[in-house]
Order: structure tokens, then sequence, then C-alpha cells
């Protein structure tokens, strides 16, 4: 058995014991996911101040409802959609100019390799970066969610996705080169 799936199959039952009310599994839950939830927010949001209370919100509608979720694998899809929908609502009521959909042509392009020393640079490039675009890349590249994945997140077509997928890799690497200038 794989990695990925023993982790898959621990990650499943525990759902099923957070379902039933195991404290321990809550813990463990919270601990497995919260430090990603926690970037991912920071990122999309480039508040720190609200990014706790957004996360904090986030955690009561997953324990509110994670007793309706009827399929356990999709655990991390389903809070990512939780996540995206509190964000979305807190910067739109900030009356941030958020473009609602990119019809730009998606032109496939290889990812570029970065190296840890380019960290900085890329994190302070993401703060750069629109709302849409930080989200598809974090979801992407930090969550490894599938293009499908990131469609039901972000409640758009796997088309939507690729084409911010490919706008964002654009306009990271113009931040990145006018960094190196």
């Amino acid at each position: 058995m794989a990695m990925d799936e023993k982790e898959s199959i621990y990650r499943s039952v525990l759902i099923l014991k957070c379902q039933m009310g195991d404290q321990h599994a809550w813990t463990e839950l919270y601990r497995m996911f919260n430090p990603a939830l926690g970037y991912y927010i920071r990122r999309l949001l480039g508040k720190e101040h609200l990014a706790a209370d957004v996360q904090q919100e986030i955690w009561f509608s997953v324990v509110r409802n994670l007793p309706r979720l009827k399929n356990p694998e999709a655990f991390a899809v389903w809070i990512y959609r939780i996540a995206h929908s509190k964000v979305m609502n807190h910067l739109l009521r900030g009356n941030s100019s958020l473009p609602l959909d990119e019809n730009d042509d998606y032109a496939a392009d290889e990812p570029e390799d970065f190296t840890p020393a380019d960290a900085a640079r890329i994190h302070a490039g993401l703060d750069q970066l629109s709302p849409i675009h930080r989200e598809v890349l974090l979801l992407r590249f930090m969550e490894d969610l599938s293009y499908e994945q990131i469609a039901e997140i972000a409640g758009c077509s796997v088309g939507t996705v690729r084409s911010r997928l490919h706008n964002a890799k654009r306009d990271l690497r113009h931040i990145l080169e006018k960094a190196y200038e």
C-alpha cells in the first residue's frame, strides 16, 4: 500500500471519528489541517489581523457541519471550499476589487523550478498577486489539489482554473523578474 493511500485511509478514519465526536480525533484533524489552512487564508487576505478571525470562522463551520459530510475523502476540498467562501466574503465586504472571471486563453507552460533561496521573493511576489491568482497557486502547488478540486473550491470551471493558473504563473514570473532587476 502506497504512503498516499495509507494517509488517505488515515484521514478518512480520522474524519469518521470526528463525526462520532472523538475529541482526540478533532485535535489531530486540527493539527493536520490548520497550518496549511492558515497559510492559505493569510496569503489570500493579505491582512494578518483578519486571517485569525476568518480561520476561526472556518473551524466553527467545520465543527457545525462535519457530521453532514457524506464522503470523508472529500474533506480537503470541502474545508477549502468553506475557506474560499469565507475569505471571498471578507474581501468583498472590504470593497476589494476582485475580477470575477478571466477569459484569457490558456497556454500550457512548464512550471518553473524555484530554489529554496527564492522562497522569500516568492512569498513577497504572492502578496502582490490578486486574490484569485494567489488562491489557484496556493491550492495547486502548496496543497497539490487537482484542477477539478480547485474548480470545485473556487466555484468555477476547470477551464477558468487553467486560465487563472496560467495568468498567475505569468504574473508571478513577471514580479520575480522585476525583483531581480
